[in-house]
């Protein structure tokens, strides 16, 4: 099947969820201990996560799940066009010199722009509708987060060319299900590779993230204040919370410049999720064994989703989805534009000679 462009699933104006895949060159263990070279590369998952982080902050993308492996990337994004929509001129200035400055300090850190270099960049409707495109643009985002990291690990190594292998790949989730289960097989991706034995081993994992906050959250002395810790910690408060209807209303009420904004994007408490992400990786590992916990039943009848099919959906998420992510019904509902018939005409068949 030729490969659907990107014009046909990314838009300008609509809030969309996707799962994006970015793979080192020839798939070396660039990010980790690559056997070829007999190095150990772990530290730079760390800069992928600091690079993460601050993109969080600049673009109208929010960030719902991650993973970084040793030699590859998982994102469940979710685009907010309408967010980068409201933005004024000097917002959209700001953000674009974090990105870009034309200045930086000894350290390598933006300098802090004046009034006027903030002018120039928005100084025509056009470079203000140029920005505000691009702020909330997938391409723009991972061309933000690929290019540093490549350029700072060529540096170490004292080499050139590329270090990620073609473009990210990028998958469409239509739906909570669809979200819920990316975002599951994401976090267990260190537990499937036999690089962790629990979620909250898993390093470089957003569900480790969101463990640490919990965690931290428990010796608070009220429940409003651990559920400030839990959505705004130190570890994940960059990261998309995960209940779209939070306990508490005045927790999602805090403005924060970590991320572009406060929305959830499951229909379950961080809690449920954890337990989900714990039992789906019971299921998945081969050789270990586990039941349903009595809590998790109304999560899967609220997704409208039995147990055996989830255990399914989660173990091959990668080879059930190509196009896009959702269920039967909601595929049926998404038109995507196929290539035209000359691009995917077959060769002429020719007759073998008698």
């Amino acid at each position: 099947m030729p490969r659907v462009s990107r014009r046909e699933i990314f838009s300008e104006t609509d809030v969309q969820v996707f799962h994006l895949i970015s793979r080192c060159v020839r798939r070396n263990h660039l990010c980790g201990s690559d056997k070829r070279s007999g190095r150990d590369y772990s530290h730079r998952k760390q800069w992928i996560r600091h690079r993460l982080e601050l993109l969080a902050g600049i673009f109208a993308v929010e960030i719902l799940s991650y993973a970084v492996m040793d030699n590859h990337l998982h994102l469940v994004v979710r685009t907010r066009p309408d967010l980068a929509a409201g933005w004024s001129p000097d917002q959209l200035a700001a953000r674009w010199w974090a990105l870009f400055p034309q200045r930086r300090c000894s350290d390598g850190s933006p300098a802090e722009a004046t009034s006027h270099e903030l002018q120039k960049l928005v100084s025509s409707d056009t470079a203000i509708a140029d920005k505000r495109r691009r702020l909330a643009n997938i391409s723009w985002f991972m061309k933000c987060l690929a290019e540093p990291i490549a350029k700072r690990a060529n540096r170490e190594d004292g080499l050139t060319g590329h270090f990620w292998e073609a473009r990210f790949k990028a998958l469409p989730l239509l739906d909570e299900l669809a979200i819920a289960a990316c975002m599951t097989y994401v976090d267990l991706n260190p537990v499937r590779a036999s690089l962790a034995n629990s979620p909250e081993n898993s390093n470089f994992t957003s569900v480790q993230d969101r463990i640490t906050d919990r965690q931290s959250a428990q010796t608070a002395t009220s429940a409003d204040v651990q559920d400030q810790q839990t959505e705004h910690g130190q570890q994940a408060g960059w990261l998309a919370p995960v209940a779209l209807e939070p306990p508490r209303i005045r927790v999602r009420d805090r403005r924060t410049n970590r991320r572009a904004s406060n929305r959830g994007c499951l229909p379950m408490t961080l809690d449920q999720y954890l337990s989900l992400v714990d039992w789906s990786g019971r299921q998945v590992r081969p050789g270990k064994s586990g039941r349903i916990p009595a809590d998790l039943s109304p999560i899967l009848q609220r997704l409208d989703c039995g147990h055996v099919f989830w255990v399914e959906l989660v173990r091959n998420f990668r080879r059930r989805f190509r196009r896009a992510a959702g269920r039967p019904e909601t595929l049926l509902t998404v038109k995507l534009r196929r290539p035209s018939t000359q691009q995917i005409q077959p060769p002429p068949k020719t007759r073998r000679p008698s």
